[in-house]
């Protein structure tokens, strides 16, 4: 049912953002833009059961949580950047949607620094000397 509400919001509000596009395109930027922070902010609660069933599952798994902690910081940069690019290709800005996106994968390249180097050392250790 909820993906009917939030279909629903985006659909009332892209009807207006074309209405006011014409009239006042200021007001119809800020209004695709309030949407899409109203449709994000309206799944955080389930953005936290998520988290908290992952958290749960790979403490079960014993898994360390470098890992855990690392994924979910690279998962939450692209969506952030994904929805900044998007933002800002609205408002016309396409080359600064792209900067956007270049730094969420720098970012997100950074971030997995860690994994990558236990995952080398880990296979160094496997390897016959």
């Amino acid at each position: 049912m909820e993906i009917v509400q939030v279909v629903g919001l985006g659909l009332v509000a892209t009807f207006l953002v074309l209405v006011l596009k014409e009239q006042k395109p200021i007001f119809a930027f800020l209004l695709a833009t309030f949407t899409g922070i109203v449709i994000f902010l309206s799944l955080i609660g389930k953005i936290a059961d998520v988290l908290q069933i992952l958290t749960r599952l790979a403490e079960k798994a014993q898994v360390n949580t470098l890992f855990l902690e690392t994924i979910l910081k690279i998962i939450g940069i692209a969506y952030i950047a994904e929805f900044g690019a998007q933002v800002t290709r609205d408002a016309g800005q396409g080359s600064i949607a792209s900067k956007i996106e270049l730094a969420g994968k720098i970012l997100i390249m950074v971030m997995a620094i860690p994994i990558i180097t236990m995952i080398i050392e880990t296979v160094i250790q496997i390897l016959p000397s």
